[in-house]
């Protein structure tokens, strides 16, 4: 217990010191994760409306959500957005962040703060205004309207991974392909890109979480058939109290914690 009480050195804070900071951190953290407790009870509950605690277990509304028609589709069309987001927000976002970091580039500040824009600007605006533009274009409604704005709502999350990733590599290695011969693509694919790969993953599930957990875009640009998951969680709420939205919701809270779980045993088993 000496290491709780006594420092090892003069500058060095004891744990005993930062026991203020653990309790505000634990309670932080309760108080995020609390709402999330009481969605999963419920989501078990033979309950035809949502009670917390469940007075008899049942798993009537997983049954429900998995056998209805309209709630796989609008399932699928989110994970297809979703994939679609990801992909090219990851290669657009690490193009850009590369070019950004290695060129010589002028105006950076300009083009970094372009990228950034969707963070500055509050998405109710970029609904209605993705609504107006996309409806003469005809792409209200459509795989590829949902697609582009949410790539573009996700590309200043992969500009900052990227950046951060592109800040701690070793450009040496790639200079030095490139001297005995590589092209810049080859010896970016070859050198960089396996130096940077943890941070390509983190941005991936970052741009695919960013597009399956938008909802303010979709109410204005998808509807019908062609609702996504969250939209048509949303209108069900509005709507009518249905249990299958905490059976939805729990079914998505241990994907979103599986896919985290994956990537970082993925990323402390690979040997450096």
């Amino acid at each position: 217990m000496k290491w709780l009480f006594q420092p090892a050195s003069l500058t060095q804070v004891t744990h005993l010191q930062r026991l203020w900071l653990y309790i505000i951190t634990v309670l932080a953290m309760a108080f995020l994760v609390a709402p999330t407790l009481v969605v999963i009870p419920m989501s078990f509950s033979e309950s035809q409306f949502l009670e917390f605690p469940p007075k008899a277990l049942s798993l009537r509304w997983y049954e429900n959500y998995f056998m209805s028609s309209q709630w796989m589709q609008a399932t699928l069309i989110s994970v297809n957005v979703a994939v679609l987001s990801m992909l090219t927000a990851t290669t657009i976002g690490t193009a850009a962040a590369y070019a950004l970091w290695i060129g010589t580039v002028r105006f950076k500040t300009v083009f970094w703060a372009l990228f950034a824009l969707p963070l500055a600007i509050p998405v109710i605006l970029l609904a209605v205004g993705s609504l107006f533009v996309f409806a003469r274009l005809g792409l209200v409604n459509t795989t590829l309207g949902l697609t582009l704005m949410h790539t573009a709502m996700a590309l200043p999350f992969v500009m900052i991974v990227m950046t951060a990733g592109f800040a701690s590599y070793d450009i040496n290695q790639e200079q030095a392909a490139r001297s005995l011969g590589a092209t810049r693509l080859y010896a970016f694919f070859t050198v960089t890109l396996p130096q940077v790969k943890f941070s390509v993953v983190s941005a991936m599930l970052f741009s695919f979480f960013a597009s399956f957990d938008e909802v303010v875009v979709a109410m204005y640009i998808s509807t019908g058939s062609g609702a996504t998951l969250n939209r048509k969680m949303f209108a069900s709420l509005r709507d009518q109290v249905d249990p299958t939205i905490a059976a939805i919701s729990t079914c998505l809270v241990t994907v979103s914690v599986l896919l985290i779980v994956i990537g970082q045993l993925t990323r402390s088993r690979t040997p450096r």
